[in-house]
């Protein structure tokens, strides 16, 4: 089934069997807000996704994590900055309680006997029915050692990309301020003498020259490449358009994006390394998931290990030449004009950080951060979905 087929019976279904019922159990009309979160929880179905136990035999009772995470994707949809803006939130809105899946009620009336004036006497108090920041704090650590945003990113596209034909996948990374103190690097080795040109003398013992990082990836299966790249939290610097070198502390998140709008691939490295070092993994990465004709790069990526990979998936890589070779090679008309649809991925970066909370990374430690940009990531591909049936 085409996917835009797929999407407009599912959106035909929402909106003629799931809101007319919906509303009617609600004291507030629905928002247009409101009807885009129910739409892309709808979509994205994290809850199926999610851990949680339905026994436990000892204990304080587990708060329903389908319903945490469900408000996660809200937190995203909503680009709230913090859980607790988070958890305000759904105190003073109860249609937005409902749709994460908690109670009508944001507060419960308890009774609590105190002493006054030697006598005691019955005080009614209120108390909050929603789980407290402590828990949504444990469910989302819970969620980041599960790898939950992986697993429901690798469904959607398993669901509405694998049967498709895409013809391009722009490539692209984005600098990720990050709300923790970066690793310092150790001090450098001496760079030791260079080596005279021509041929050893009698006897002279050369050190072999360090195999490159790209060229032992080419034979390298994704995870294993993947493993091998550093993750911590650091400082990276890069040229922005204008050509002034800008300069952030924390991560780097490499996306690779479809012609329609669709994040198919996301990998968070460190922010000092370089975008080249993580296109052959994430070549071999979207090969896996779907079928596409093109790579679109920019000039970070141009190298002789990336061109071959790329053309031994049968794909045909247009990138931007480099101009630290010289001359830049200017592209061929046709190239050019391809070259253009990879504004596709600049378009994915400013949504997820100006819509869907890449901009407000408040947690610590690697897969924390990866988990927080990986509930954008799925938000924003279901917004994506539902924009193409509109």
């Amino acid at each position: 089934m085409n996917i835009r087929k797929k999407i407009s019976w599912l959106m035909s279904a929402i909106q003629e069997e799931l809101f007319p019922p919906f509303q009617k159990s609600l004291d507030e009309p629905l928002s247009d807000k409101q009807k885009k979160l129910i739409s892309i929880l709808e979509v994205i179905e994290i809850e199926k996704y999610v851990q949680s136990s339905s026994y436990q035999w000892m204990g304080r009772k587990i708060k329903d994590r389908c319903a945490i995470a469900r408000a996660f994707v809200a937190k995203a949809v909503y680009d709230m900055p913090t859980t607790r803006s988070l958890i305000e939130g759904l105190h003073d809105r109860a249609n937005l309680r409902r749709i994460c899946g908690f109670g009508k009620q944001a507060y419960k009336t308890v009774y609590d006997v105190v002493e006054k004036d030697g006598q005691l006497e019955r005080v009614a108090m209120k108390k909050s029915t929603l789980p407290s920041e402590s828990t949504f704090s444990r469910a989302f650590s819970e969620f980041s050692e599960s790898e939950l945003g992986d697993k429901v990113h690798e469904a959607l596209v398993g669901e509405y990309l694998s049967e498709e034909l895409v013809g391009h996948i722009s490539r692209d990374a984005t600098a990720i301020e990050g709300n923790e103190k970066a690793v310092v690097k150790g001090k450098e080795k001496s760079i030791p003498k260079k080596q005279k040109r021509g041929r050893p003398k009698n006897g002279e013992h050369r050190e072999p020259k360090e195999e490159r990082r790209l060229s032992i990836q080419v034979e390298q299966r994704p995870a294993e490449a993947l493993k091998k790249l550093p993750i911590v939290c650091d400082v990276g610097c890069k040229t922005n358009a204008k050509g002034y070198k800008e300069t952030w502390k924390g991560y780097k998140l490499h996306i690779d994006t479809a012609d329609c709008g669709l994040p198919v691939t996301s990998v968070l490295t460190s922010a000092s390394l370089h975008d080249s070092q993580v296109a052959i993994p994430m070549i071999k990465l979207t090969s896996a998931k779907i079928i596409y004709l093109y790579d679109l790069m920019d000039a970070a990526y141009d190298s002789k290990e990336i061109n071959d990979v790329s053309r031994l998936f049968n794909h045909v890589p247009i990138i931007d030449s480099n101009r630290r070779r010289g001359d830049a090679i200017p592209m061929a008309p046709a190239e050019a004009v391809r070259y253009n649809e990879r504004s596709a991925a600049e378009r994915t970066n400013g949504r997820l950080k100006e819509e869907f909370g890449g901009r407000t990374v408040m947690v610590k430690g690697y897969k924390k951060v990866k988990m927080h940009l990986m509930f954008g990531v799925i938000a924003l591909f279901g917004d994506q979905l539902l924009k193409l049936v509109l």
